[in-house]
């Protein structure tokens, strides 16, 4: 089956791209690894974005919440699915791709299975390859003895698992910092390891700031800063403490845990891009883009959203940075440059554009 395009990856940039094509007309699919939006899909129940509803719209169709607040995933992933239901999207959901190749006449040959048939694959070939597959592929693993345990995750699960339970977590971004008050308030006795001297106003979202300051200060959430784990068990961890340069003291902290959260961050998968051939440079390497068409170094081939990946010192790309990716990839792949209408429809312009300047960091 040959498609001019193949985006892979059905999150917010994926479908705003196709929606695009879709006005436009052009032949495309979108591949998605699990459900509409699978990395949503699997945060925990009532997680909020940092960023606002009319920053997380897609797609010229404007996003109202309930309370007028942050959204809950809940709440977007209905509106994800409005948006493709008012598109009708071509979308190929439970589908993988496990392989790609360049075509030695132009284009790309992709292979892909259905998650709940692995051994029946799918080909397809297409002029462009789009990857919005998004930056939380897999977690970054600290490499100590016990990350494996079944007691610990890199992944924030349902608060009410922690329900007088002694949870020890890891991190002092905001993912952990998010995960350590709502525990404590699902009624977890918490504990929090972060390797700095204290929790930085200018990378945490400024509610999760006040909070566990005040949280830390009253002692309602035991911290151990300048503390890093090194070692984990059934029942516990070992901290050791750093100085300003992250370097051991010497000092080593034993505390007893029924679970563990590693708030460590996640990486982006790139093997597609390198089974491609596609460039990379800087540390960490990203893939080197054309900043006009998000296009890399092969021709045809394009990263979208957040899977551009982000800087050593965090994160500035976000669905809300990330609605240009959509009009400057159709631009490239028609030929013309795509009107607004094309990606933002008639929706009111204050939604659009937004860039990195605009927002909290996540």
């Amino acid at each position: 089956m040959h498609h001019e395009v193949i985006i892979v990856g059905a999150g917010p940039i994926g479908l705003e791209i196709g929606a695009a094509l879709e006005r436009l007309g052009r032949d495309y699919i979108i591949l998605e690894r699990g459900q509409l939006a699978q990395t949503i899909v699997d945060w925990p129940p009532m997680s909020r974005f940092f960023s606002s509803p009319e920053r997380m719209a897609i797609a010229g169709v404007p996003f109202h919440t309930l309370h007028q607040q942050l959204a809950p995933k809940e709440e977007y992933l209905a509106y994800l699915r409005t948006v493709a239901e008012v598109f009708d999207l071509r979308l190929h959901l439970y589908e993988t791709v496990h392989r790609a190749e360049r075509r030695p006449e132009g284009g790309f040959s992709i292979e892909s299975a259905r998650t709940y048939a692995p051994d029946a694959t799918c080909s397809y070939t297409c002029d462009h390859l789009v990857l919005a597959t998004g930056d939380m592929a897999s977690p970054n693993r600290l490499g100590i003895p016990g990350e494996d345990l079944p007691h610990v995750s890199h992944f924030f699960e349902d608060p009410h698992r922690y329900f007088r339970q002694r949870l020890l977590v890891v991190g002092g971004r905001n993912s952990a910092v998010e995960a350590a008050i709502r525990a404590w308030r699902a009624g977890a006795e918490v504990v929090l390891s972060y390797r700095r001297a204290s929790f930085d106003s200018e990378r945490l979202y400024s509610r999760h700031h006040l909070e566990i300051t005040l949280l830390a200060g009253k002692g309602r959430i035991e911290t151990h800063l300048q503390t890093v784990p090194t070692t984990i068990v059934p029942g516990g961890a070992t901290l050791a403490e750093v100085d300003e340069e992250l370097r051991p003291t010497g000092t080593v902290r034993e505390i007893a845990a029924d679970f563990v959260f590693l708030a460590t961050g996640y990486r982006e998968d790139y093997s597609l891009l390198h089974e491609l051939g596609a460039r990379f440079d800087g540390t960490p390497a990203l893939p080197v883009l054309d900043n006009e068409s998000m296009e890399t170094s092969v021709a045809g081939l394009y990263v979208a959203g957040t899977a551009i990946g982000h800087k050593r010192d965090g994160y500035t790309t976000f669905v809300g940075t990330s609605h240009n990716h959509a009009r400057q990839i159709v631009s490239r792949i028609t030929g013309d440059l795509a009107p607004d209408e094309v990606v933002s429809g008639t929706v009111p312009r204050r939604y659009y554009p937004f860039t990195s300047k605009d927002i909290q960091p996540e």
